[in-house]
């Protein structure tokens, strides 16, 4: 019996080492981290049980910034398929404007063989980040990535890549089962008012987002600086907060030390500057706060701000940058609140226009392939919000006996958010030159000239004093390699509906308003112009969108040149 026994417990420990991940090899280099507080009690229709969250792993190219396979969400526990959800959708693509849209049953998840660490933090319970990144970077995770991704695990350390982590909770919301990673969270509190943060605040609006976060700004993300507890804004969380990232090649050795601006502007353009205020206790109109910037020896204040206890807001103010480039400081002076920092760095830069030289009649390229379009992150929804508080009275009669009474207001202050949004939409239409003596709709001979339309549309709910419009947009050429030339565009039209064109292209004899395409460049191939629009400024930062449009080339001007003999 005891050797049968001992037989026994050589098996299982023989199961258990040979189940154990390889997390002493790690691969993976982890920017992530966190934070946390307290939790609140749950009720019968609101509740979290500790331990029940996940991630969502993305795999994104370092390159262009974007995805490269589904998103995948992993869980220590298995969830049921009917619970509400919001699909497979990554930090990045709701960065790039994808809309929160709630699915209803067939959820997927996939439980690892070795457990993962827990990752929000619970009632009592430490940060648990060291564990999580530990996990994440090591071989048996990125191993458990590939195989559910379909790429190879060499690929995704080669550098080629990096690992978007996203923290996850499913919990019970309004007596309905859900999974919400922290930014779709903070996008459904908007679209709910506020019911969600009144009900689950702790976990949605705190530990979840605060479960990571990054170190050091990547992919396109700015790195964290605020508080690592507290509760925090729908807009900061969807901005910062509830990501971790998994990189695989080690950042080159900085030779010295370079201070990198906070913020950048162009010149001559309006815009706008911003901190979030936090609070540990109520503002209201009988002790509100108010912020003051100091910029290029100007004074600009923003009072009687009010916002609840543990709680936060952006303060802006609007203000026009100079004419010429420089470097200034911004600095922030509180009372009432404070911000996690109160200077900073911003860069005033003039957008140089590279005007392309003009093309010959005898310049060649016999070796040109068209390149890919460029990939540079925008940022098409913006989201930001203001505290108010209205008095609520409630009246109390005070009784002096025979000597009567009076009543006592005793109310006190309620508090309301307002949030805002603000997206920005935009077209591009490439077409022939007018004067172009060949040109059929879409199909024109290289060598001549196009002419371009720009438009972007911004939509939003909030008063002017919380946006600009459009200011700024400029086009790049393949011919380039969209690379070392830019065209500075004409805006025709402003408000919320902006229009740009190509200005006059001082090689034109005629002043026309065009582009001069290369004489040589490939037949039956696509011609494609690739325009940014910049500058549209908001409480919550820049808005941006990425624009192209394209013409077939079908055949050169030299086939319009002919001698007509009898």
């Amino acid at each position: 019996m005891k050797r049968l026994l001992a037989s026994l417990l050589f098996v299982v420990m023989l199961s258990t080492l040979l189940c154990t991940p390889a997390f002493a090899s790690t691969p993976g280099n982890g920017n992530m981290d966190g934070g946390g507080g307290g939790m609140g009690q749950g009720t019968a229709s609101n509740s979290w049980n500790p331990g029940n969250d996940g991630v969502r792993i993305t795999v994104v190219e370092v390159e262009s910034g974007s995805a490269v396979s589904a998103s995948v969400d992993f869980s220590n526990r298995m969830q049921p398929k009917s619970l509400l959800h919001f699909g497979h959708v990554s930090k990045n693509e709701y960065r790039s404007g994808r809309t929160l849209a709630l699915a209803s049953g067939a959820y997927t998840s996939i439980k690892p063989a070795s457990a993962m660490p827990t990752i929000i933090r619970s009632i009592g319970g430490a940060n648990n980040i060291a564990a999580v990144k530990k996990y994440f970077c090591s071989e048996y995770a990125i191993r458990l990535v590939s195989d559910n991704t379909g790429i190879s695990y060499d690929a995704l350390i080669s550098g080629k890549y990096k690992l978007l982590i996203e923290p996850l909770a499913y919990f019970k919301y309004n007596s309905v089962q859900y999974c919400f990673s922290a930014t779709e969270a903070a996008l459904y509190d908007q679209k709910a008012n506020g019911n969600l943060r009144s009900k689950m605040v702790s976990l949605t609006h705190q530990n979840l987002p605060l479960s990571m976060f990054l170190e050091t700004s990547d992919l396109g993300f700015t790195a964290w600086s605020g508080a690592k507890t507290g509760k925090q804004s729908n807009a900061d969380i969807i901005n910062y907060l509830g990501l971790g990232i998994v990189r695989f090649k080690e950042l080159p050795p900085i030779n010295g030390k370079i201070e990198a601006p906070d913020v950048e502007y162009r010149v001559n353009t309006d815009v706008i500057t911003a901190v979030t205020l936090t609070t540990n206790r109520d503002l209201t109109p009988d002790n509100p706060a108010s912020v003051t910037f100091y910029i290029s020896g100007h004074s600009y204040q923003v009072n009687n701000i009010v916002i609840p206890a543990d709680d936060s807001q952006v303060v802006w103010i609007k203000w026009h940058t100079p004419p010429t480039p420089q470097t200034i400081t911004i600095s922030v002076s509180v009372s009432g609140a404070y911000t996690a920092k109160s200077e900073f760095t911003a860069k005033i830069v003039d957008l140089n226009e590279l005007i392309p030289p003009d093309p010959l009649a005898t310049d060649t390229n016999p070796h040109y392939l068209p390149p890919p379009l460029p990939n540079n992150p925008q940022k098409t929804v913006a989201n930001w919000g203001l505290w108010s508080c209205y008095w609520v009275p409630v009246w109390v009669w005070c009784d002096h006996g025979k000597d009567g009474g009076h009543w006592v207001d005793e109310g006190y202050w309620k508090f309301q958010y307002t949030g805002y949004s603000a997206s920005l939409t935009g077209s591009m239409t490439l077409m022939p030159d007018d004067i172009v003596p060949t040109a059929q709709g879409k199909r024109m001979k290289s060598g001549y000239g196009v002419k371009t339309n720009v438009s972007s549309v911004l939509s939003t709910n909030a008063p002017s004093r919380h946006y600009t419009y459009t200011q700024t947009a400029f086009s790049v050429f393949p011919e380039f390699q969209y690379k070392s030339y830019l065209r500075l565009l004409e805006k025709i039209s402003g408000g919320r509906n902006s229009h740009f064109t190509f200005k006059v292209n001082e090689f034109s004899t005629l002043a026309r308003k065009v582009h001069f395409l290369p004489v040589w460049f490939p037949d039956r191939a696509k011609y494609t112009i690739y325009t940014q629009v910049w500058d549209t400024w908001t409480p919550d930062g820049m808005l941006s969108i990425n624009l192209s449009d394209s013409l077939l080339i079908d055949g050169s001007l030299f086939d319009d040149w002919y001698t007509n003999r009898e």
